[in-house]
């Protein structure tokens, strides 16, 4: 410590001497100057990033992807809220085009009319875009952090006011001439200036120096860009000395870069169906647990300025970059409660991937402490024994269809399509689905066969709750069944296996065509192999499952084919992309985290303010959440179940 105030000393009375000497610019020393702050700053929050696991990232490649990941990915996020983009975008262009202007003018001392006037509007914008978020703090929405999101606007005006200024007026003659209420704006302005720039690694405005470092080294970097959204889960290692994430330390270190990304907006706070259902759990506080685990003390959250987990007051949590996540930091039923719905995810403007730090917290709560919830403990426990989720007889997957004669696909045997039933097999409700499918794509004249008594379960329930050994178990014996037949295609009714067999299987060696049940009878309709007799006269509002959608981008198939059967389909306010889960994902039925209010009871809300008869679904496990609301409700129905009935 005393040498650095030794140094300060030393280096404030070099530059001194060098503007007295007048042999270099009062400008150029201070942006000297304040450039060596900031980057001292920066490199602490680096060595912390680095303190995490290694990552592979490419590093130029990153750098040079930054301008177009920004513009066109972070702003498609940004613009699904209009004022936020109002608000953002005369305030984020306006400081980086002023910021740039300056240094050109002052720096490098390319003094121009024009540079100046185009320093004034550049200037000038910005102050529109920070009046916007004044009135945003002015209204303070109940999802936005305070703390030092609080004053960070005063020091935005600051900075916007004092670069007008210096536009407008050479800095010799600025202070020759200010007066008193002159010299309180510039006074004023140059503190904002400073703690704008030095503040920038640990302060409010460590979501852009984190952010645009967060776009570079992503861990996800195919998300970018992308027709399909990447979700396949990276493969554990079994072998490593260390199954999961147990500390902050455990996290890569891009990861830990990621979670200083965030703004604090509340965004995946809204978005999130555990928190609107009084869950213990706040994906915003969640990173921000994060954020505290990466401090080099031990330190609390009594800092945290914005909405916590419900039930649980601020002051519990405890961090440090080596003490326990789980338990310390983060109480369990926070970790449960997540339905893996990835809304948190796709609201984000930040692109933090939530859902991937809790499937690695669940993987170490499972894998070294056998913690997982009892229920769900139980059910692994059958899946291990059984080979199916239901603890039932794979070979008994057919009960329901002896009257259907299905086709079954041996080993050798070839068909168009592979037929996947899953676990709906094994449920009266799922099964229901099943025969209305069958029935049509025999109406079809559809090449399809089923595997019988050789399908397994897929292993997304085991991968969610943190089992990676059981899914990659069973995912090898899948792999190999599928190897030993000929097909052109997978389809299923369940965007659960969907996913799995499309996501998270090539990374075990199965690469399949995968397609959902609704995108076929939709291309078999528009085909003409089917044809709507009997459209359907009530309302209809469709329920997109989380894992058709933004898992897989499938809006539009369904809607197809609602369109042909259902003409009086409505929407609900939650839809598409930016759907309500229904609660059945994640393994969360099975580690039932009580809350204030059931997730499908509130999904069910939104469906009845439609005014619609009929909530159509796209997935067995909505169903059943669905259909378990008390009546009165909507009566509910998969879309193949409600094609059967305009065909019939």
């Amino acid at each position: 410590m005393h040498g650095l105030v030794l140094w300060s000393f030393a280096t404030y009375f070099a530059a001194k001497l060098l503007v007295d000497l007048e042999i270099v610019p009062t400008a150029l020393v201070t942006s000297v100057g304040l450039t060596i702050v900031f980057g001292l700053f920066a490199a602490n929050r680096v060595r912390i990033w680095r303190l995490g696991g290694p990552a592979r990232v490419e590093l130029l490649q990153g750098l040079l992807a930054v301008p177009a990941r920004y513009l066109i990915d972070v702003h498609d996020v940004v613009a699904r809220d209009r004022y936020t983009t109002w608000m953002h975008v005369p305030t984020a262009a306006g400081f980086i085009v002023v910021c740039v202007l300056l240094v050109v003018i002052f720096v490098l001392g390319l003094d121009a009319v024009a540079l100046r006037y185009a320093a004034v509007l550049a200037s000038a914008t910005m102050l529109v875009g920070v009046a916007l978020v004044i009135g945003r703090r002015i209204r303070h929405p109940a999802r936005l952090s305070w703390g030092q999101f609080g004053w960070f606007p005063l020091l935005l005006l600051g900075f916007a006011t004092f670069a007008m200024h210096l536009a407008l007026h050479p800095v010799p003659k600025l202070l020759r001439t200010m007066g008193w209420l002159e010299g309180i704006l510039t006074g004023f302005g140059v503190l904002a200036v400073v703690l704008l720039i030095v503040t920038a690694p640990f302060g409010p405005m460590r979501h852009a120096f984190a952010g645009a470092l967060h776009l570079a080294f992503h861990p996800r970097p195919k998300r970018f860009g992308a027709d399909r959204p990447d979700v396949g889960l990276a493969p554990l290692d079994l072998d490593a000395p260390k199954l999961g994430v147990e500390t902050p330390r455990d996290f890569p270190w891009n990861r830990l870069l990621g979670f200083d990304a965030c703004v604090q907006c509340g965004r995946c706070e809204v978005a999130c169906p555990a928190f609107a259902a009084g869950q213990p759990l706040n994906p915003k506080k969640l990173i921000q647990d994060f954020v505290l685990g990466m401090e080099w003390r031990d330190n609390t959250d009594q800092g945290y300025s914005g909405s916590p987990h419900p039930g649980r007051p601020i002051g519990l949590a405890r961090g440090g970059i080596d003490r326990p996540i789980i338990g310390d930091l983060v109480h369990p039923d926070t970790l449960w409660a997540c339905t893996t719905c990835r809304a948190c995810v796709h609201e984000c403007p930040m692109m933090i991937e939530h859902v991937d730090a809790v499937i690695d917290l669940r993987r170490f709560q499972t894998l070294e402490k056998g913690a997982t919830p009892a229920k769900a403990a139980a059910m692994l426990e059958e899946l291990r024994a059984t080979d199916t989720a239901s603890g039932r007889d794979p070979a008994t997957r057919l009960d329901w269809a002896v009257d259907l004669r299905l086709p079954i696909l041996a080993a050798g045997g070839s068909a168009d399509v592979l037929l996947w039933l899953g676990d709906a097999a094994f449920d009266l409700r799922g099964q229901r689905t099943l025969r209305a499918l069958v029935g049509l794509l025999r109406r079809a004249g559809v090449d399809f066969a089923v595997l019988g008594a050789d399908e397994l379960d897929c292993g997304d329930a085991a991968r969610r709750l943190g089992d990676e050994a059981t899914f990659q178990a069973l995912a090898k014996q899948v792999i190999a069944t599928l190897a030993a037949r000929r097909f052109d295609r997978i389809v299923t009714a369940d965007p659960h296996a969907l996913n799995s067999l499309r996501n998270d299987y090539p990374a075990q060696g199965g690469h399949y065509r995968v397609e959902h049940h609704t995108a076929l009878l939709a291309d078999l309709v528009a085909g003409g192999r089917i044809t709507v007799t009997k459209p359907l006269a009530e309302a209809i509002t469709y329920h997109d499952p989380c894992y058709l959608g933004r898992y897989n981008g499938e809006i539009a198939a369904p809607r197809r084919l609602l369109a042909a059967i259902a003409p009086h389909a409505r929407e609900m306010e939650r839809h598409g992309l930016r759907s309500f889960c229904c609660g059945g994902g994640g393994g969360a039925p099975l580690t039932d985290v009580p809350g204030t209010r059931r997730i499908p009871d509130l999904r069910m809300d939104q469906a009845r303010a439609t005014g619609a008869a009929t909530v159509a679904v796209a997935c067995p496990n909505c169903a059943v959440m669905l259909e378990g609301v008390v009546a009165p409700r909507p009566r509910v129905a998969d879309i193949a179940e409600l094609l059967a009935e305009a065909v019939a």
